[in-house]
């Protein structure tokens, strides 16, 4: 059973969702302080610091209880937290987090079907081969796959990642909304 609590406005709002058959937290979040603290994630995506990525990317993903958005964000948070375990040369930290992403961005695309295939302005569904291809390489046990002893560096067309694969056009869309 979730406990309730009243917002700012007096409401009276769960500080619990249903996500994946599980509850999961919930603390209300507006729209416009969701996509500033996307937004602000995204620029520590930009700089290569997953671990803040993933620190940014929390409050959006606790803040809406829309299961689309619930799923695209933690997908993302899961990605930033692979690369974490990369840095850290977690072997088993990256396949866990890889899959999980995998799961959310599909989970994200396809509830996201019903309106336009899109999230707060991102295409799940053409992040989900990247993400894909990234968990395919991992679990192959690509060159260089784990123990990267430098901080992964993202470039304009591609992903430097920690995984050591470069994945064309992830990072592309993952920086700019395709709508607003």
């Amino acid at each position: 059973m979730s406990r309730m609590t009243q917002n700012a406005a007096g409401a009276v709002v769960s500080n619990s969702v249903l996500q994946g058959g599980r509850r999961k937290a919930y603390r209300p979040l507006p729209q416009l302080e969701r996509r500033e603290a996307v937004d602000a994630a995204l620029a520590a995506w930009a700089r290569g610091d997953w671990f803040e990525t993933h620190e940014l990317l929390e409050p959006a993903w606790m803040g809406t209880a829309d299961p689309a958005e619930r799923d695209f964000y933690q997908g993302l948070i899961k990605l930033a937290a692979a690369f974490v375990h990369q840095v850290r040369g977690n072997r088993a930290g990256v396949a866990k987090n890889l899959v999980g992403a995998r799961e959310r961005i599909a989970a994200a695309a396809a509830e996201a079907v019903d309106r336009g295939g899109t999230v707060e302005g991102f295409e799940p569904a053409a992040l989900l081969p990247a993400f894909v291809a990234l968990e395919r390489q991992a679990a192959a046990g690509a060159p260089g796959a784990v123990g990267a002893a430098r901080k992964p560096r993202i470039g304009a067309d591609r992903l430097g990642s920690p995984v050591a694969l470069a994945i064309p056009g992830l990072i592309p869309p993952l920086l700019r909304r395709t709508s607003p």
